[in-house]
């Protein structure tokens, strides 16, 4: 299946989650633009995808911690006419040091890249999404969103909690005009995530049974946005653990995250 000018937009598309979500949308036939900071990895990855699926595949490398990133990848897309049918805020990361030995800077780059940039790239997008009769938007939350206030990465659960608030008001002011908005949440998965981030012991301290592969939460993540549903917390095991999280005392909560997930309550 080719769609001429329609396009689904993958941020932080060369590896992990982001990678599993573009393989997914074009073995349903969608063409892509995939953008992330490696190019020579995206331009492996765009060969991969295109040979294997009868789709186009573009891309534009850009570090979304720069302020322009986003007005740039729009503007990208408006030169080649492609139109941004769906668009998924998946690119993220981890800060491996301690709130309080983090420059302003870095944490700055890092409300960027996780908060800020989503917000940009829906602004932008969403007026030609209007003019075009209706649009999808995927965000890649976490589950850490509901949990309590953790001692690693302090900052990663409070954004993705505004992350989901955000995706919210996107469905209250614009579902009625067509366009909607998926909040993704899911739980440890197998990427290069936490390595990344400093804390691959704290990973491979969890059971077994709590790590899913980026494969799985991908295919979730997509039949929930196309279904056009506000929330996918992929797996019934965190689908159970989300529903937890709502409705046992933090106090329980943290004690069995304590031992489910250790490190990330007691490091110093």
């Amino acid at each position: 299946m080719y769609m001429k000018n329609s396009y689904a937009l993958i941020t932080g598309a060369s590896s992990g989650i982001g990678l599993e979500i573009a393989k997914n949308l074009a073995g349903r036939g969608y063409n892509l633009i995939l953008t992330a900071r490696r190019t020579e990895l995206l331009e492996e990855l765009a060969k991969e995808i295109t040979d294997k699926n009868n789709v186009h595949v573009d891309l534009i490398s850009k570090d979304l911690s720069n302020y322009e990133a986003p007005k740039d990848i729009f503007e990208f897309c408006e030169s080649k006419n492609y139109h941004v049918d769906i668009l998924v805020n998946n690119a993220g990361y981890g800060i491996k040091t301690s709130f309080h030995e983090t420059s302003i800077e870095i944490e700055e780059d890092f409300i960027r890249v996780l908060g800020t940039s989503v917000i940009m790239l829906t602004k932008l997008f969403i007026p030609k999404m209007l003019s075009n009769g209706g649009g999808k938007i995927m965000i890649i939350s976490s589950v850490a969103s509901f949990a309590a206030p953790s001692a690693i990465q302090p900052l990663y659960g409070p954004i993705k909690t505004f992350m989901n608030r955000f995706s919210d008001s996107i469905n209250i002011n614009y579902k009625h005009k067509g366009i909607t908005s998926t909040s993704v949440c899911p739980g440890f998965t197998t990427t290069g995530f936490h390595t990344a981030s400093g804390v691959q012991d704290e990973m491979d301290r969890v059971p077994k049974f709590m790590v899913f592969s980026a494969e799985r939460i991908a295919k979730e993540a997509v039949e929930a946005t196309l279904a056009g549903k506000s929330l996918c917390v992929p797996t019934k095991t965190y689908k159970f653990l989300v529903f937890m999280l709502k409705n046992i005392p933090q106090s329980i909560l943290r004690l069995i995250g304590t031992a489910l997930a250790p490190g990330r309550y007691d490091r110093n």
